[in-house]
């Protein structure tokens, strides 16, 4: 079967259903030009005279002791203040006003969803839009976390302004896990796109989907795919674009 007739396919049960959920992670927003930050070369700190991978840069240790460091590659690497909703952002918002998509539940912390529209959202690693002071709470948009020298702290109290994302070796939010598990689980279709389903604990949610259909978009395989009902290896923005002008 060629992609065209998997989009058909895609195009048959986004007709059919009518409790649509779509699990997204970094592939969703690389067309938005984001790219996946694990892709990045890491950080190089010439005051720790060391080089840290992603993932260290981006870890709750590495924030509480190299604060400065970690907004430097944060500012870099994390926050796309220009980024735009792209083909699939829309068609998921298009999916909701139809009444046919219940929810969406990512792994990106761009905001694009809800730019796009979406109005049920469950952002597992929270967003970059949200910014609060540590020690008063105070909230703060992400212009002024980039905007800002180094650090970036109250106006309030001088309190270090901390990103509402989740870092490495921080526990995910419980309301948006159970929100998501809800949805999920009351799914009859479920499509999983631009990601790799390597995360967890957020990959492990798709355990909890018992409908119909299971849809895998994804540039290259995942460990899902022998377990779906439609594997489709392509652009997930064209993908999804095509499927909706279909219906």
């Amino acid at each position: 079967m060629g992609t065209e007739d998997r989009i058909a396919e895609l195009a048959k049960i986004l007709n059919e259903s009518s409790r649509i959920v779509f699990f997204g992670g970094a592939g969703v927003s690389t067309a938005s030009g984001i790219p996946d930050f694990r892709s990045s070369d890491g950080l190089y700190s010439k005051k720790l005279s060391k080089h840290f991978t992603p993932e260290e840069a981006v870890s709750h240790s590495f924030f509480v002791r190299h604060t400065e460091e970690f907004y430097d590659f944060y500012k870099k690497n994390l926050v796309y203040p220009d980024a735009k909703p792209n083909d699939c952002h829309i068609a998921l918002a298009k999916l909701e006003e139809m009444g046919k998509l219940t929810a969406v539940v990512t792994q990106n912390i761009d905001g694009l969803h809800q730019a796009a529209g979406s109005k049920v959202v469950y952002e597992l690693h929270g967003s970059v839009l949200r910014n609060y002071c540590m020690k008063c709470h105070e909230f703060y948009d992400d212009k002024y976390v980039t905007g800002s020298e180094g650090i970036p702290t109250c106006k309030k109290c001088g309190g270090t302004v901390k990103p509402d994302v989740v870092l490495y070796e921080e526990g995910l939010d419980d309301s948006v896990i159970s929100g998501a598990v809800r949805a999920i689980s009351d799914a009859d279709t479920l499509i999983i796109g631009g990601t790799s389903l390597i995360v967890y604990p957020a990959a492990g949610l798709i355990h909890y989907f018992k409908g119909k259909n299971l849809v895998l978009i994804n540039k290259s395989k995942t460990s899902a795919d022998s377990s779906a009902d439609l594997v489709i290896n392509d652009d997930i923005a064209m993908v999804m674009r095509e499927a909706l002008a279909l219906m």
